[in-house]
């Protein structure tokens, strides 16, 4: 076995309890430390994932500090990712950061431009990105099963049954269906379809200014076209379809965890069991310790210059639709 990589989990929340249990069934990796901002917290969920005392940090600096630490991932909510991304790369620290990448594009570019200055490595955590039914469903559209393809149609979303002042409702911490769940059928289309030259956008607003469903239509500068739709109002079908000249593939419910996929070509049809490792994060982190071992500093599969993309084509259907966050006035 290659050099363990050891990683430092910043946050003590849900995701981030999700992550420190991917590492756990990855032999090629140690989460050596933790950070909260409160110190029983931090004890607690080191206690859970057997990280010693002394790494159990009552602050994100001293996480960003600890010497015995190679990478850390970011999973708190996405209003803080720029200023925690920031103190860990001014630490020498490489980065994964849970998706959405930034609040905004202006965020997310000082992100980029601090890792590039620093030549540390930096990644957003799309994970679906890195799931085996993706995979597979790029090599079936670069073997030609499916001839060109001209089109994807994604959609996400579940209902959410939360007061005003839950996060998903919040603007002041980032709440809505684009920014939350959004960024997947998003992501989804420019990965089958590559870059995005427009959007058109419509939504339905929440008493609180933020988004509560979204749909919206891409042109990709390559040719195709594709169609992606968000809710926190309604539980969706939750599938991707990628639609060429011969045909189709089919990521089945929930599309950004897929375990299968059905391919149909005429009156042929096919479908795949494509289960992923874990609850599905330790493919993230795998390709984040490929890069470093490698010595590369961004991921091929899921590089800045593309979550730069994608972040300015949600500044784009938030501008289209009405919405703003507080953050976004900053540095004007």
């Amino acid at each position: 076995m290659e050099k363990v990589i050891r990683w430092g989990v910043l946050s003590t929340g849900r995701i981030a309890r999700s992550f420190a249990q991917a590492l756990a069934v990855l032999p090629d990796a140690k989460l050596v430390a933790v950070a909260s901002r409160n110190a029983d917290t931090a004890a607690a969920f080191g206690k859970d994932f057997g990280i010693d005392a002394a790494h159990c940090h009552a602050s994100y600096e001293a996480l960003a500090n600890d010497p015995d630490v190679d990478v850390i991932y970011i999973g708190t909510p996405h209003t803080l990712h720029a200023e925690n991304a920031a103190l860990c790369l001014n630490a020498g620290k490489h980065v994964l950061c849970e998706k959405a990448f930034a609040m905004n594009h202006r965020e997310a570019a000082a992100m980029v431009a601090l890792a590039r200055e620093k030549k540390l490595f930096l990644m957003e955590a799309m994970w679906t990105r890195f799931l085996p039914a993706l995979t597979e469903a790029r090599r079936i559209i670069a073997a030609g099963e499916i001839g060109k393809v001209h089109m994807v149609q994604s959609d996400l979303g579940f209902y959410a049954n939360v007061d005003e002042s839950h996060r998903l409702r919040n603007p002041a911490l980032g709440g809505g269906a684009l920014l939350d769940v959004g960024i997947y059928p998003l992501s989804a289309a420019a990965f089958f379809l590559g870059e995005i030259d427009s959007v058109q956008a419509v939504a339905e607003l929440d008493s609180t200014g933020v988004d509560m469903q979204t749909a919206f239509s891409l042109r990709h500068k390559n040719g195709g076209v594709s169609s992606a739709s968000c809710s926190l109002r309604a539980n969706t079908t939750c599938e991707t379809v990628i639609s060429g000249q011969l045909g189709y593939i089919r990521l089945h419910s929930r599309a950004h965890k897929a375990q299968a996929l059905t391919v149909s070509v005429g009156s042929v049809t096919r479908t795949m069991q494509l289960p992923f490792t874990g609850n599905g994060y330790p493919h993230e982190a795998m390709e984040v310790m490929r890069c470093l071992r490698a010595g590369q500093l961004e991921s091929p599969l899921m590089t800045l210059d593309e979550s730069l993309a994608l972040m300015q084509v949600m500044d784009d259907i938030r501008a289209q639709i009405g919405v703003a966050y507080p953050c976004d006035g900053e540095g004007d």
